[in-house]
């Protein structure tokens, strides 16, 4: 047994002899996980338990100490069935504690079989066709990046910089994994060699990833992680092209008031914006029309729309014709249907029309 197996093996008896003191019944079971099951390990490398525990009684075996002979850190954490079960829902790739711990201890087999039908639950997600709800939570860890991402670049200090850095890479890191559905087997240590073994992912994400962490100035910082961030969103976008609801064709169920309701809330406002000089109320207008056209290009088959392409700060009554001319290509999308924009010639003829339905 080498020096390593035996340190290993001691940290593990007097958990379990402690357990048998002070909590009896509270240790499930015991794995090891991390450099020690993959191998990584060196002289200086932590032992990484799976310390599963059924109730509180089982937080008095946490401990953390420092081995002077070696100048290693250990800590000694419990976990939870419910944080397994947790990470059986695979919701982000840190899951290797949950799937790959070989177990070295097992206080009763029932545990062992609790365990392997969590392992089950998260191995038939992994193995299940990448799905719409799979995008969905790689994308939430994207925006984690995204926000990350901000703090990087609207921050003053270098230190502060870096920390919204570090998270963007973080979370890039996590969220590609997650778009793959794999999780991560091994330390940070190979986390390059991971990333660049999945197929989703920026051509060049670790060699991105390294021009951020080698630059020596803030703004290289920031335009590398610019990069970095551009080409990662890029790829979700190529991702989600792939797993997007069907469209529903255009037809007058689908379109049916659309094109009054674009004129009724921003058509005015435009007018408004461009008589009084209000550039918010023009470009927040434009916003908000093009929200709008976003949402039903990502339900029902129609053309693109450039919505704010015609903003011009310097003109507003030009913005506002641009808008007119938007509203006027959208008519053709009533055509296409047989549909007609609802007018009136005033109030009076609208209400007889409308009580007349």
């Amino acid at each position: 047994m080498s020096y390593f197996e035996e340190r290993n093996q001691k940290i593990i008896d007097a958990v379990i002899e402690k357990a048998n003191k002070v909590c009896p019944g509270a240790l499930a079971l015991i794995g090891i996980y991390g450099s020690f099951m993959t191998g990584d390990f060196y002289e200086k490398s932590d032992l990484d338990l799976l310390i599963l525990v059924n109730d509180d009684r089982g937080w008095q075996l946490a401990s953390t100490f420092i081995q002077d002979d070696l100048q290693v850190g250990h800590d000694i954490y419990c976990t939870t069935w419910d944080y397994l079960q947790n990470e059986a829902r695979y919701e982000h790739p840190n899951i290797s504690k949950l799937m790959d711990a070989r177990i070295v201890y097992c206080a009763d087999e029932k545990y062992r079989n609790r365990l392997e039908l969590l392992r089950k639950e998260a191995k038939d997600i992994l193995e299940a066709p990448f799905s719409e709800k799979d995008y969905a939570k790689a994308e939430r860890l994207l925006k984690e990046a995204e926000h990350c991402y901000t703090l990087a670049m609207t921050a003053e200090l270098k230190s502060d910089v870096l920390e919204g850095a570090g998270g963007a890479i973080y979370y890039i890191e996590n969220a590609i994994a997650m778009l793959n559905k794999q999780y991560f087997h091994y330390s940070v240590k190979r986390v390059y060699e991971e990333l660049n073994a999945m197929q989703n992912r920026p051509d060049k994400l670790c060699d991105r990833i390294e021009d951020v962490v080698s630059a020596t100035s803030v703004l290289s910082v920031q335009n590398h992680l610019s990069i970095l961030m551009r080409e990662t969103m890029e790829v979700f976008r190529r991702v989600r092209e792939t797993v997007a609801v069907p469209k529903k064709a255009a037809t007058e169920d689908t379109l049916s008031g659309t094109y009054e309701e674009m004129y009724s809330n921003w058509r005015s406002k435009m007018y408004l914006a461009a008589e009084t000089g209000n550039r918010h109320l023009a470009f927040m207008s434009l916003i908000s029309a093009k929200a709008m056209f976003s949402e039903i290009d990502g339900e029902v088959c129609i053309d693109r729309y450039d919505v704010l392409g015609g903003y011009d700060p310097q003109d507003l009554h030009k913005t506002a014709k641009a808008y007119d001319g938007v509203l006027e290509k959208y008519l053709q999308e009533y055509s296409k249907v047989g549909l007609q924009a609802n007018h009136y010639s005033d109030i009076d003829a609208f209400a007889r029309g409308y009580q007349a339905i």
